[in-house]
């Protein structure tokens, strides 16, 4: 995923707009979250994937700066009713390559406790995360639950996985660094990485070199094809959830695309 920046100074400029915005709205404006006022914390979240792992840990009023259609977050330009959101937020989550999350709260004049969230989709760290996000919420019991229902949801996903290998054997891949996730969830064996840097030259011979039978791609970091000509299954995997925060829904969506890729979808 690419390294995020938002425009400061209009970050900046905002903040006294933010003023007004903020005295004239009451705590359940639309504004302060996703309309009618939620139980628990407010919670900020500077994408949809920092959103899914907030509403995994049991939040309820979510607020999503960047919208999810937008996949490079610095053509995004912050509203005055981000900063109100921002200024009435208990939480504000943001990842450790969003540097400008900092200065939204700074903009905002924020007392939101600024909390960094490992983005990446790894079981183990995606419970952890989870798990962590709820302690601060007080919402143990709503994670756990969700923890559980991750944990069958995934096996069912790896097994339906593993039962479209081709010939019942594990097809070979590239991945992005990004993707490995997926490929770890299918079962499938990588036989080399890239990214998130640009695939140099000497790079592509190598991997090329390798005869991966599938390239499992960063669909917000994609320059096109990675290995043209190589004969090699392209599969765009997807790390952001959509408005819904539905963090399964991508572990879901990878699934169809790998079994797609591998002549079963």
């Amino acid at each position: 995923m690419a390294r995020t920046r938002v425009r400061i100074p209009l970050l900046l400029a905002l903040s006294a707009t933010l003023v007004a915005v903020a005295d004239c709205g009451s705590d359940d404006s639309p504004d302060a979250g996703e309309g009618k006022r939620k139980g628990g914390p407010r919670v900020v979240v500077t994408t949809t994937w920092e959103g899914a792992f907030a509403k995994a840990a049991g939040a309820e009023d979510i607020k999503v700066i960047v919208p999810q259609s937008v996949h490079h977050a610095p053509d995004y330009d912050p509203k005055p009713s981000d900063l109100a959101a921002v200024a009435k937020a208990d939480f504000v989550l943001y990842a450790p390559f969003e540097p400008y999350a900092e200065k939204i709260k700074e903009a905002a004049g924020s007392k939101a406790e600024l909390i960094e969230v490992a983005l990446e989709n790894e079981p183990g760290n995606v419970k952890a995360e989870v798990t962590r996000l709820a302690g601060k919420f007080g919402t143990q019991s709503d994670a756990a639950g969700w923890n559980r229902a991750f944990d069958t949801e995934y096996a069912t996903l790896r097994a339906g996985l593993k039962s479209a290998w081709p010939g019942g054997r594990s097809p070979s891949a590239v991945s992005h660094a990004f993707s490995r996730w997926a490929a770890d969830m299918a079962g499938i064996t990588t036989v080399g990485t890239f990214g998130p840097e640009p695939v140099t030259p000497g790079q592509l011979s190598g991997l090329s070199g390798k005869k991966p039978a599938l390239v499992l791609d960063n669909a917000h970091m994609s320059t096109g094809t990675v290995l043209p000509d190589s004969g090699a299954e392209e599969v765009d995997i997807v790390n952001y959830p959509g408005d819904e925060l539905d963090l399964l829904t991508v572990y879901r969506d990878a699934a169809a695309a790998l079994k797609k890729a591998m002549g079963t979808g």
